[in-house]
């Protein structure tokens, strides 16, 4: 194990990471910005990793309770002191638990609101690693991207809101795997390293019960032609130069 601590940069939140397992990136801190959009009192986060999700929406949201869902007992256990050295055990509870199984710790419709950062690569697809977590986090191992939709839609009350970052390579397979399960799509943003460049994320939002109608967002721009981050980049930072790993994953 081989410990570090970053400041994220949001509120004082300091996070202590682990980096022989995986270190948070720009995804999760696109995905926090992209959830706080809306207003929420109880909010899952589905393979919470180190908590940063729930950490981050803790200071840039008035939700009053978070539940972050983790099947790795390291990850959960780092997780669980995060929330506690940070002070925030009266609004993050870690469950050590496999999204397979959340009907078994909560009763479906108890959540507003649900964050998830899930692998993006199937199975079998390239970009494979050696450090058996690392390639869990990238590679859909042991739960799919209809089990992290699936899992969701139990969790939701009717309108509630999924929030989700993926590729957009797998935008077919979101779309038919999110309406099967009852979360329609309504705002989509796609996410490109600079201006003029295809884009490597997408960020969206489905609602469970929701109507058949989808916006899309303006693109957001991570970098500026210099290799800065772009204005909107440094607005979701909080103007932060945080010390964490910020790369694309």
């Amino acid at each position: 194990m081989t410990l570090r601590m970053d400041d994220t940069g949001f509120g004082g939140i300091r996070l202590l990471q682990d980096t022989d397992f995986f270190c948070y990136g720009t995804d999760a801190v696109l995905l926090a910005d992209f959830a706080a959009r809306n207003r929420h009192t109880r909010a899952a986060d589905l393979g919470t990793n180190n908590a940063v999700i729930p950490l981050i929406m803790s200071q840039i949201t008035e939700i009053g309770e978070f539940a972050g869902i983790e099947l790795n007992g390291e990850a959960a256990a780092l997780a669980e002191r995060n929330v506690r050295e940070n002070g925030l055990s009266d609004r993050i509870h870690i469950f050590h638990r496999d999204i397979l199984e959340v009907s078994e710790e909560f009763e479906a419709a108890s959540f507003d609101a649900v964050t998830a950062n899930p692998p993006y690569f199937p199975q079998n697809a390239g970009n494979g690693s050696d450090r058996p977590f690392l390639h869990t986090a990238r590679h859909e191992t042991t739960a799919t991207l209809d089990d992290f939709v699936r899992c969701a839609s139990f969790l939701l009350r009717p309108r509630g809101a999924f929030y989700m970052i993926h590729r957009p390579e797998r935008l077919v397979d979101i779309s038919v795997s999110c309406r099967a399960a009852g979360l329609e799509p309504k705002v989509m943003r796609f996410v490109c390293p600079r201006a003029g460049e295809p884009p490597n994320m997408v960020l969206l939002e489905c609602r469970r019960k929701g109507g058949r109608e989808l916006k899309i967002l303006p693109a957001l721009v991570v970098r500026a032609e210099d290799g800065s981050r772009s204005g909107e980049m440094r607005d979701i930072y909080r103007q932060a130069d945080s010390g964490g790993s910020h790369g694309l994953r």
